[in-house]
């Protein structure tokens, strides 16, 4: 069972994600809280899998709950719901550790889908945000001082895995494509995480385009065979 937590500041928007999460076989509500505080207050006793975090809430707003409850260990995967299709709360919910994004008026099956995309460890945004995320946001950021590879701690692998989830392809497209077992995949993404310090596979993403591995618009540039390990 999936054991989603669900965190919005207003009652009737919890009670009707609850009813949403229950009615599926393979999912269960495992608590509520109606701001963010409240929700790292009594998540530090949960077993969730998944929050359902809103975004604008009184005390301590979804951004900021995120990341403090992502630096976590063991922490539970965050799927941000709001209905502002803004960028800027978009782009700040991912770069707090969000595995995903989603409008409040998605139907109830997307986002039970989206719940089960985050819980099995791939990301989750939402249509028509991630493209505007990305090339209206990172496209500004300035191009980065020439230095030290920024992919030399990664081997090989891991650099390919890298810049296929800096594609958006999920643990199953990337298996296929490298001929690979999806739980080795799952070990190489986890690898990477952990050696370029990243709390997920959105923040993958944004790393990359921060560092122009991506440009908006363009496929992502290879790693030269020199420089893999």
């Amino acid at each position: 069972m999936i054991r989603v937590f669900i965190v919005d500041d207003q009652a009737l928007i919890r009670a009707g994600l609850a009813m949403v999460v229950e009615a599926q076989e393979d999912m269960v509500v495992a608590g509520e809280a109606g701001d963010g505080a409240q929700a790292l207050d009594r998540l530090a006793g949960s077993t969730a899998d998944v929050v359902l975090m809103d975004i604008r809430m009184p005390v301590l707003d979804g951004v900021e709950a995120t990341q403090r409850l992502t630096a976590r260990p063991a922490a539970p995967k965050v799927l941000v719901l709001t209905t502002f299709d803004l960028d800027e709360y978009a782009f700040a919910a991912l770069r707090a550790g969000a595995s995903g994004f989603l409008l409040k008026d998605a139907l109830a099956g997307e986002l039970c889908a989206a719940i089960r995309t985050v819980y099995r460890g791939d990301a989750v945004l939402a249509p028509p945000t991630t493209r505007r995320l990305v090339d209206h946001m990172l496209a500004d950021l300035p191009v980065p001082e020439l230095g030290p590879d920024p992919l030399a701690p990664l081997t090989g692998r891991e650099r390919e895995v890298l810049l296929a989830m800096a594609r958006g392809e999920s643990n199953t497209e990337i298996a296929g494509r490298l001929y690979l077992s999806e739980a080795t995949v799952k070990t190489h993404v986890g690898r990477v995480l952990a050696k370029l310090g990243l709390r997920g596979r959105v923040q993958a993403v944004i790393w990359a385009y921060e560092r122009r591995l991506i440009r908006p618009g363009h496929p992502p540039e290879q790693p030269s065979s020199s420089r893999m390990t």
